[in-house]
């Protein structure tokens, strides 16, 4: 931008943390007339971020959050439009306002690592920090993993920087309370430990496989996990939760949400209420059904661990529901971003889907064809791929060795044609948006885009057609 190549790159920061502190004086400090609760980690913050928000609502109390996916001031929610998963300073700040204004006493604020390094975090008072797991991504961003590591532990450093607030009881009117500036740690994985030096007034740690942990005051641990095509089950304290979101990894989203309604005073009870009640979180293995004798999965997984989580639990509804094949729609991001993974993406969907249509995702200023044809070349490692075509066009297509590739450039054509491919029994994966509303190409601009939109367009189209 503009503002990189006019500002020295050793007076940068300053003038982001600048930017961070001044936006929030102007919109009267916001954060400090609300708990604030951030969420980071690589995967799953967006559904956390949403589940923790459904669960303070319990309370009684009004609640907003921001994360990829939507808006929420109150009862207004609305999805994201802005292409960010931390909105800038100024918006941000003024967000936190409106939240204030509606009457909000609680906020969610789904923490990035790319926010951090303009340090879009310093002007909010955080009461509680949440840390889900860390895998490999935006690399050439932050110019190694430990840096990346790092830029998420400054909201854990930055918890306590910020004075403590004083709110009466979640529950309760009368006598004002201190907040605790707690840390809610994920402690299976394995950086939880460098999560857990910074300094906290509490530290409650969570495990889906039952450690124990000598640094944290308290642990929640998921036990008799069980995962079927209606959805996802738990124990937790004696308490079975039945939630309706599918895949394991929503129970790694789901303790944060309970440790935080634990902590503000709400039954067991009436976290379990709040979180069985949430049937999907936008574009997180959302299923599209316009009747269609197939299944239709979208999905964000737009890095390794996260496509492997999906596939984790595609096997998994497999082993119950028999699937006949596996169709995947995917990209990668573009703009210079992890291009390492580009390869990975497409050998991990080549090993796993029967047919895999290789197209254009946020090519950014990248050439949109290359991001292709890297992303093909890894689906092409998979012994007996067989690339049919790069328009679409085919005829016989089915092969026993290996994946069926195609490589289409226009994304809502290489939709239309999964879909076209697929018959009764089949599972038709689109992956890498979610339910992102726009589509970031050359020049800083952006096309307005919306996966599930356009598959349910080409759905009800084919119900005119044969009707």
């Amino acid at each position: 931008s503009l503002i990189k190549k006019l500002i020295p790159k050793n007076f940068l920061s300053y003038y982001h943390k600048a930017l961070a502190l001044f936006s929030a004086l102007v919109y009267l400090y916001p954060s400090n007339k609300m708990i604030v609760v951030g969420v980071t980690g690589t995967n799953g913050k967006t559904t956390t971020v949403d589940l923790i928000a459904r669960v303070l609502e319990q309370t009684g109390q009004k609640v907003g959050s921001t994360s990829t996916v939507k808006f929420k001031v109150a009862e207004k929610e609305w999805l994201n439009d802005k292409k960010m998963t931390m909105l800038g300073r100024f918006k941000l700040q003024k967000l936190l306002k409106q939240m204030v204004k509606a009457g909000c006493k609680y906020a969610v604020v789904e923490v990035s690592s790319e926010g951090i390094k303009q340090y879009r975090h310093l002007g909010i008072n955080f009461d509680y920090a949440v840390f889900l797991n860390l895998t490999p991504e935006h690399i050439e961003s932050h110019g190694s993993f430990e840096n990346y590591k790092k830029a998420k532990g400054e909201l854990f450093a930055h918890l306590t920087s910020k004075k403590t607030k004083l709110f009466p009881p979640a529950l309760a009117e009368g006598v004002k309370r201190k907040v605790a500036k707690t840390a809610i740690v994920n402690i299976d994985d394995k950086h939880a430990e460098y999560y857990l030096e910074f300094k906290a007034d509490k530290k409650i740690g969570f495990s889906v496989v039952g450690i124990e942990h000598r640094s944290v005051h308290d642990i929640l641990s998921a036990a008799n996990i069980q995962v079927t095509p209606q959805g996802t089950s738990f124990e937790i304290k004696d308490t079975k939760i039945d939630l309706k979101l599918i895949g394991a990894f929503n129970v790694e989203n789901s303790l944060p949400a309970i440790a935080v309604g634990l902590e503000e005073g709400l039954s067991l009870d009436k976290i379990k209420s709040s979180l069985e009640s949430v049937a999907v979180v936008p574009g997180r293995m959302e299923v599209i059904d316009e009747g269609q004798p197939f299944t239709v999965i979208v999905d964000y997984a737009p890095e390794p661990a996260s496509m492997t989580k999906l596939y984790e639990t595609i096997n998994l509804i497999n082993s119950i529901n028999s699937i006949n094949q596996v169709i995947h729609v995917l990209g990668s991001c573009g703009g210079g971003r992890d291009k390492d993974r580009r390869p990975i993406l497409g050998k991990m969907a080549g090993e796993k889907a029967d047919i895999v249509i290789v197209t254009n995702e946020d090519p950014y200023d990248d050439d949109p064809m290359e991001i292709i044809n890297q992303v093909a070349a890894g689906v092409m490692q998979v012994p007996g791929s067989k690339l049919i075509s790069t328009t679409g066009a085919s005829s016989g297509i089915h092969s026993s060795e290996g994946p069926v590739v195609f490589k289409i450039i226009d994304r809502k054509e290489a939709i239309a044609k999964a879909l076209s491919l697929a018959s009764a029994g089949d599972l038709v994966l689109v992956t890498g948006k979610g339910a992102e509303q726009k589509m970031a190409v050359a020049g800083g601009k952006y096309i307005d885009w919306d996966d599930r939109k356009i598959i349910r367009e080409i759905l009800q189209e084919r119900v005119t057609c044969n009707a």
